[in-house]
This record gives structure tokens, sequence and C-alpha cells, in this order.
């Protein structure tokens, strides 16, 4: 079922299905939009796809198309009752009522999903951290959100950047106008895919992620002050810095994820 405006507002008021704003709901009314964030996962018949918050069913329609296996994943049990009983018996579609951070997903090859802008965060590094098989991840996040995700340096550059980059690449696709949503949100929202590099070391990767966690965990102090967090003594923090021609004033924000890794490789020979 192709979903637009009109088709929302109809269902809305036959149902009587309020959108819900502890779960962020704002619901995608363009066809094009939808059709284009679809494409950009470039799915095939035989993916295994994870849809993340998939409400009336904008991008599932899509999503059909490509004769893949999608199991879609709602915390509202109202979206998943309706989408069962628009698909009814289908084959090709799982329909779950969960929150997402409890579910296992590391069997799907895609992820694609319009994630609630309360939590982006979580959602992304639940999949990131979890989603051992993906290959590639298309979100839709409010646009001032995107710079967590795709900064190198700076106020909004933290570990789930440092991750990203470790694990593959990030691209930003596109944005979304405030207007293509009912209800209609306070901001634009920008889609963006994230490419797994089949050859990056995982394990190694979250390890760092990890360290990171710790040495971002006081932003304004030195690399050096936030290096005790995870060794012994000054001396050694300074040795850290010297030995790799680290700046002992630079901030954790300052530093490329490059150098995260180096810091990890220093300290695990």
């Amino acid at each position: 079922m192709e979903i637009n405006r009109a088709n929302i507002m109809e269902i809305v008021k036959r149902l009587e299905i309020k959108p819900s704003k502890d779960y962020g709901q704002n619901f995608l009314t363009s066809p094009e939009t939808s059709a284009k964030i679809v494409e950009a996962l470039n799915v095939i018949k035989g993916d295994q796809v994870l849809e993340i918050g998939p409400g009336f069913g904008s991008l599932t329609h899509f999503l059909m198309r490509s004769k893949a296996k999608i199991t879609a994943v709602d915390i509202d049990k109202r979206m998943i009752s309706f989408l069962r009983d628009i698909y009814q018996q289908d084959s090709q579609l799982t329909f779950v009522a969960n929150d997402i951070r409890k579910e296992n997903i590391n069997s799907y090859n895609k992820i694609i999903g319009n994630i609630p802008y309360t939590i982006t965060t979580e959602i992304i590094q639940y999949c990131l951290l979890n989603g051992e098989r993906a290959e590639t991840m298309v979100f839709m996040v409010q646009a001032e959100a995107l710079s967590r995700f795709i900064d190198t340096s700076g106020i909004n550059y933290g570990p789930i950047s440092v991750l990203i980059h470790l694990l593959g690449t990030i691209e930003r696709l596109f944005m979304v106008k405030a207007g293509l949503f009912y209800p209609v949100p306070k901001c634009r929202s920008v889609v963006f895919r994230i490419n797994i590099n089949h050859k990056a070391d995982r394990e190694k990767a979250i390890k760092i992620y990890k360290m990171c966690k710790q040495l971002f965990a006081k932003r304004r102090k030195t690399i050096v002050n936030n290096l005790l967090a995870i060794v012994e003594s000054k001396e050694k923090a300074l040795s850290v810095c010297r030995d790799l021609n680290i700046n002992q004033s630079a901030r954790p924000e300052n530093l490329p994820p490059a150098t995260y890794c180096d810091i990890y490789d220093y300290l695990n020979k």
C-alpha cells in the first residue's frame, strides 16, 4: 500500500490513531521520497532487510518490490497491527512489535529506518554494535544530528563517529523537507548511508570505540588528562603522546579516528 498524505489522514481518522510524541512519530507522506530512500539501500532478491520504525509502511511498500526478506520492527503495537492487516500472510514480510534495542539483529545484511529523533544515537549505535552481518545502512534523522556521525573533528564529533569511520564510510545523501511529514516536525531531516567495509576488523573497531567512550568522557580536558582513565600514570600518558606525536594540549575532539587506532595499538602491543 503506497502511503501519501491523503491516505495517512484517512487512516488516522478511521482507526483513531494519534501520532505518539513519546515514540517521536512523524510519518513520511511523500511516496517519491520513500522510493528514493529505499533505492539508496540497493536491495536485491536474497537480502535480509531490517526496517526500523515502519509506521504506516511508507518505506515497506517500496521494499516489497525488491523480493527480499523484510523484517519490520516497531515499538508501537498499533502500527504493527495495521501493517499485519494490510499485508496479512505475505511470506516476504515479518512484523515485530518491540523496541529494536531488544531485538537480535545480527542476521540482517541491510538496515533501513526513519529513526525517532529522541533516540537517534542510541539506535544507530545499537545497529553498529550488533548488526554483525550488516553491509549497508540507510537512515533518516534530524538534520542537525548528522554531524554526530559524519564529523571527524569538532564539538559534535565523538566515539560513534570513530566507530563508523573504522568500520566503513558514511555519506550524506539528501535533505527531506519538514512539510513532507505528518505531523510536520519543527526541523528538516537528512538521509545518509553507512557502507560497512567487509575487510574491517570489527572486533578491534568495537574495542577502540569502547576506549573512546572513556577518552571522550571529559571533553574539555586535554588528551593527556583523559588518557589517565586508561593508563596507570601521568608519565605513561605523556609517553603515549610523545611516541605517537600527539599534541599534549589537544582535546579528544581534535584527534581523527586513525589516531585513536594508533593509541589502541600502542597500548596493546
